[in-house]
């Protein structure tokens, strides 16, 4: 793996938000004397420097292929970094205090993309069994992970008369739900003996007889509508008969 020293420098001192960092004790490789280093981890890279202040970091450790665990050494709250491999380098590390080595064990042990991906397959898992945990309230289909499809739960809409009988050429609500029916003047539309909601009954209609307001029905509505239609009939039989 080929790692430009310039883009890795940029990377572990610019603004970018860290996973975890702060002092640690780092054993030497050849040397078992313990220096301390400003440690700053990013992703799955471990840089550290000699200083904080520093603007290029003395080394990175790639963190994969890893396991991170708790050691015996001369220093207190010391962990390892081990790599697998037999001539794979094994990076000892000590922290200042409980707290912080436990900060420090967890972040890196969740840093690889190892881990990430187990995590993202678990949540995938997850989604899924979610997933057909919806199905099976509309008969969801199981077969696959990647064909689930819901099956469509059909909304019950209630049911509308085919014809709706006519009254002065207007639909009449209150006669649509049976042929001599009586009309419901209640005031209010209710349901009829199979459940099926009723519409409201049509307002009665006003004319006006010697200057007041008289209230007729559509049945007297109807009959006058007879009436007058049986005379204008009658006047346009005579006009035609004069016209001759």
């Amino acid at each position: 793996m080929k790692l430009n020293e310039r883009s890795l420098a940029f990377y572990a001192t610019c603004d970018s938000p860290a996973d975890n960092s702060g002092f640690l004790y780092k054993r030497g490789e050849r040397h078992t004397a313990y220096h301390r280093r400003w440690f700053v981890l990013k992703g799955n890279m471990l840089f550290y420097f000699e200083e904080r202040e520093s603007r290029e970091p003395v080394g990175v450790i790639v963190l994969e292929g890893c396991n991170v665990e708790l050691c015996d050494s001369a220093e207190d709250f010391a962990f390892a970094i081990r790599f697998g491999g037999t001539k794979s380098r094994t990076y000892v590390l000590a922290a200042e205090s409980q707290a912080a080595m436990e900060s420090w064990v967890k972040s890196l042990s969740r840093a690889s993309f190892d881990y990430m991906r187990l995590v993202v397959r678990e949540l995938e898992k997850q989604l899924e069994e979610m997933r057909w945990g919806l199905a099976g309230g509309c008969g969801g289909s199981r077969e696959s992970a990647g064909s689930w499809k819901p099956k469509q739960c059909p909304e019950q809409l209630p049911a509308l008369p085919a014809i709706l009988p006519k009254e002065n050429g207007c639909a009449v609500w209150n006669n649509a739900l049976g042929v001599g029916q009586p009309l419901d003047t209640s005031g209010c539309g209710g349901n009829d003996d199979e459940g099926t909601p009723r519409p409201p009954p049509l307002p009665p209609r006003r004319r006006v007889l010697n200057g007041e307001a008289v209230v007729e029905s559509p049945s007297t509505f109807c009959q006058l509508h007879e009436r007058y239609s049986q005379e204008v009939a009658r006047l346009r039989q005579d006009w035609l008969e004069k016209q001759r």
